[in-house]
């Protein structure tokens, strides 16, 4: 099996120990998701995408697809298409008479299979000089340079550091995240966490899934020894397409969550007693709490 050049720090990374841990970062380490996308994402998907005569619409559409939606924690790519396709067929949007940009060249980029990162797409836009594609990326750059210059000064939700630090002596732990690999580097090392973690994984190495995938190849064979914790459906997806265990981290209700897991969940993890009801019952309730349909169309 020929293996990615980037996912090698995945691969090689030695197993310490015999259980192992993915966390995903925004939204469940840190207070961040919203800061980032109703300061950072949204302001500049308006600017970029000349949304500026149905902002109110789109901020609506963007906060659903990527804080309280089953899409929430997606890739920045998949979610800007879905929040233009919903702001398309909205009708107050209709009778204003927007055109809403369909990107079919940023669709071709989400469709073949590659990272999607802007040094994907960089490359893609140096092959092809295509200025729909240019655009997105100029989109994907300001992103990240707001982020950047905004978000700092949120430290990890409460029971995150307690739990991080009692599992770093039990379990190896990876970061599993869509987030750049820069920012989360520098978010996890302006707290001190980052010593905690054996790789931090971002978007240029791929889905959550294959983060886990890579991670986990060939070196931990018990059955219930891997958990992957996150806040977002697509971090149960890539836990399940792992055959890994999942413990959610409940949006609007984090620090319960991480309490929760800090006392209970964590300890019956290790004591391999997680898996079962205990886990459907927490899964369920996290099913609940993140719908499919915009309450505009109700």
């Amino acid at each position: 099996m020929e293996i990615p050049e980037v996912v090698r720090p995945l691969v090689e990374m030695k197993a310490e120990h015999a259980f192992f841990v993915g966390i995903d970062s925004d939204g469940c380490i840190f207070d961040t998701m919203e800061i980032k996308h109703k300061e950072c994402f949204a302001p500049n998907a308006i600017k970029y995408f000349g949304l500026q005569a149905v902002s109110k619409y789109a901020r609506e559409a963007w906060e659903f697809v990527n804080l309280y939606s089953k899409w929430r924690g997606i890739n920045r790519w998949p979610a800007l298409i879905k929040v233009l396709d919903l702001l398309r067929e909205r009708p107050e949007v209709q009778r204003r008479g927007v055109h809403i940009p369909e990107l079919p060249k940023v669709r071709e980029f989400i469709a073949s299979g590659v990272p999607l990162s802007n040094e994907e797409l960089a490359k893609r836009v140096a092959q092809t000089q295509d200025p729909e594609l240019a655009h997105a990326l100029a989109w994907s750059k300001a992103v990240n340079a707001t982020i950047a210059d905004m978000v700092h000064d949120v430290p990890p939700f409460p029971w995150v550091r307690e739990s991080l630090e009692y599992m770093a002596a039990r379990a190896d732990i990876i970061v599993v995240s869509q987030t750049p690999t820069e920012a989360l580097v520098r978010e996890w090392q302006e707290h001190g966490i980052d010593k905690y973690a054996k790789v931090i994984a971002g978007q240029e190495m791929g889905t959550k899934s294959e983060h886990i995938y890579w991670a986990t190849l060939g070196k931990y064979p018990e059955a219930n020894h891997k958990l992957i914790c996150g806040d977002a459906p697509g971090d149960l997806k890539a836990a399940r397409d792992n055959h890994c265990l999942f413990y959610p981290i409940n949006p609007g209700h984090e620090e319960e969550s991480w309490e929760q897991f800090y006392k209970e969940a964590m300890r019956k993890f290790f004591e391999g007693t997680y898996g079962g009801d205990y886990e459907a019952r927490l899964i369920a309730e996290f099913e609940k709490a993140l719908p499919e349909v915009p309450p505009w169309t109700h």
